[in-house]
């Protein structure tokens, strides 16, 4: 992963003196960073303050690349109802978004991708870009010199072909039946993760009825092509020459004969199976699943099934998706969902390391506020693999009543042990045992449903994006072994010790963890070393050791971290060398104070590189994606990161200097 620049041996990290005893602490401490931690946790508290809503929470900003806004813009001449004052706006973040190679990037300073570059195009073409002024000839020409747009994937081909701009024939075939197969089936919807069943169930009935898009200004986008779209003889987009990718492809060619010769008694059954899913999960403002792709395929979904515009499950589904569009100035961002709790939760962290009554304040109205989003009374898809286990998660958004996920639920109910562990112990309780209940039997957790690891099914051509499935990670895992660590279950209990012996099996010969929510191979590290801290594994432990020699080998000559998008294919980690960001920097930090580093000279240089960065309001900048939603697919700016974390670092450094404590006491 690199060497670093602060030319460190193993034996370095542990130093000669204990770092247990307070007599490790150097007798004065300096006056000046002293002085500068308290007034960069000061400010940044203040800002906090300035952004909390009435009723105690926090929600930022949530950006994905340009297919967002295309897919709006797109789905607008779909169906016909063009708003010329959304589409402009949308038009003009799209725009503002294209890279200096003439694409479009999946995260800020990536390379092109075609998939995104093609959408970006088309949805400027359809809001009235002529193809040759200076930025659509760019983006043209790039997108041609790397294939075209025969070369997309699966979901831009669907998109396409709804245009009439390739023959069906160019989209893998994925019929409606599939919904009426048993559960035992190896391709019962139970075995994909939870955001691709409200994203394919819908879809599947699009694609049965092969729908052409309205598009009442004709636009189309031939020029995107090497050769003409109907003489194109090979749409894979994911090549692979394992036994298993020949068999689905061979099935895949069988398929595309019978489909249409399928018997319409089983179809229209399927469909009304896909339509009760779909209007069970609607999920009111906050829409299905509570996610845009998902919101999109229903409005599409009943619109071929003839359900008028006033009907009021198209209204319900039309305004979910409306409450993602940002006004930025004159550009408009359509977010890829919300993120309430996840910000509100992270939040109350932070502000409980500050100390002092103001900020206790604002964690204690933060965790009214959570608390009272936990769901209770639904069974959600999680109980196809677990029939047996209580509602009593959190979801991410305000509201996702069947998709609570196990990420959100540990850090929610960590934040409220902190901030009235008497007052909210039964919602503890409640939270406590859905997780318990949600480990898989590797000793993982995934994020929405156990044992989600059916990877045969990453073989199919639909599933060329590779995210498929949601199987167990190290980054949700630790946080659910630091969070039942923290509510005082010992590395002895068998659901820790389960968890604790995948953290061992998953972590890479140079010490780091994968990071599959965050990027990347540092946030996989702070999130394993805070759970493995709480669980009681000792700094001296050698996965410990090699942990933090990784984390301290990463340190750039400005004392920050940083790590890039690119990281995530497996063949360029060596290229990944990237500026500091302020997030990164906070994720290393934390991660080698819960390592027991926290005297290392390295974690000063990181703290006095957070306290110099700060913009005029008291918080940091931050352009880059430093999370994911699918590694390689499709990437996320959390804006609220690169405020809570690095507020949650300072404050936490601070308060552990002024205790001289070189233990970190929480699960995160």
């Amino acid at each position: 992963m690199g060497d670093g620049p602060q030319g460190l041996e193993p034996d370095d990290i542990t130093a000669d003196r204990p770092l247990e005893s307070p007599a490790a602490w150097p007798t004065e401490q300096s006056d000046t960073l002293t002085a500068s931690l308290d007034e960069a946790v000061s400010a940044a508290e203040a800002a906090f303050d300035r952004l909390q809503r009435p009723d105690g929470h926090w929600i930022f900003p949530l950006e994905a690349d340009a297919t967002i806004p295309a897919e709006h813009i797109l789905l607008q001449h779909f169906l016909d109802e063009i708003d010329p004052e959304t589409q402009a706006g949308l038009a003009t973040f799209i725009r503002r978004r294209q890279g200096a190679d003439g694409g479009w990037p999946l995260f800020h300073g990536g390379a092109l991708d075609v998939s995104c570059s093609v959408k970006a195009y088309f949805a400027l073409k359809a809001a009235g870009d002529a193809p040759d002024e200076p930025h659509m000839r760019r983006a043209r020409d790039a997108i041609l010199a790397h294939g075209g747009a025969a070369r997309c994937n699966v979901f831009t081909r669907i998109m396409l072909a709804l245009f009439g701009q390739i023959p069906w024939r160019g989209v893998p075939v994925m019929p409606v039946e599939i919904l009426n197969l048993p559960t035992w089936s190896p391709v019962h919807i139970s075995r994909i993760s939870y955001w691709s069943r409200t994203v394919v169930v819908p879809l599947l009935v699009v694609m049965a009825h092969k729908p052409r898009a309205r598009n009442p200004r004709g636009v189309g986008v031939a020029e995107l092509f090497t050769v003409p779209a109907d003489r194109v003889a090979d749409w894979h987009s994911a090549p692979d020459d394992t036994a298993l990718a020949r068999l689905f492809r061979g099935l895949d060619s069988f398929l595309q004969l019978i489909e249409p010769r399928l018997p319409k008694s089983g179809r229209r059954t399927a469909i009304e199976r896909a339509v009760t899913f779909v209007t069970e999960r609607l999920n009111g403002e906050d829409g299905l699943g509570a996610i845009f792709p998902a919101m999109v395929n229903a409005i599409m979904m009943y619109d071929c099934l003839g359900y008028p515009a006033d009907h009021p499950d198209v209204v319900t589904a039309r305004g979910a998706m409306d409450k993602l569009l940002l006004r930025q100035g004159d550009e408009i961002l359509c977010q890829p969902c919300l993120s309430p709790v996840w910000d509100t939760s992270l939040a109350c962290h932070a502000l409980a390391e500050c100390g002092g009554p103001h900020a206790r304040a604002m964690a204690s109205r933060a965790a009214e506020w959570l608390a009272e989003r936990q769901v209770l009374d639904v069974q959600g898809d999680w109980t196809w693999r677990r029939p047996g286990i209580r509602p009593g998660g959190w979801p991410f958004q305000y509201a996702n009543p069947h998709y609570p996920d196990t990420d959100d639920t540990a850090v929610v109910v960590m934040a409220l042990d902190r901030c009235g562990a008497e007052r909210y112990a039964e919602r503890i309780e409640r939270g406590r045992e859905w997780i318990e209940g949600l480990q898989s039997t590797n000793g993982g957790w995934g994020a929405f449903d156990a044992d989600n690891n059916s990877h045969y099914l990453n073989y199919i051509p639909f599933a060329d994006h590779g995210a498929l499935l949601d199987p167990p990670t190290v980054d949700v895992t630790a946080r659910c072994i630091g969070m039942l660590a923290q509510l005082g279950l010992d590395g002895k209990h068998p659901t820790v010790a389960t968890g604790v012996e995948f953290l061992r099996r998953e972590q890479e010969p140079n010490g780091s963890w994968f990071g599959r929510w965050g990027t990347n191979y540092i946030y996989g590290t702070w999130s394993a070393l805070c759970g493995l801290n709480a669980v009681g594994i000792a700094a001296d432990d050698p996965m410990i050791r090699r942990a933090a020699y990784w984390l301290l080998s990463r340190q750039n000559e400005d004392g920050g971290w940083g790590e890039g998008g690119v990281s995530y294919w497996p063949d360029r980690i060596a290229e990944d060398h990237c500026p500091s960001t302020a997030s990164q920097t906070a994720w290393a930090l934390l991660g080698l104070m819960s390592a027991g580093l926290i005297l290392h000279p390295a974690v000063t240089r990181g703290v006095r590189f957070l306290i110099d960065n700060r913009n005029a309001d008291g918080l940091w900048d931050e352009e880059d994606f430093t999370a994911v939603g699918f590694p390689r697919v499709f990437y996320l700016r959390y804006h609220g990161y690169s405020a809570i974390f690095p507020l949650w670092a300072l404050a936490r450094y601070r308060g552990m200097a002024e205790e001289r404590r070189v233990t970190v006491p929480w699960g995160v």
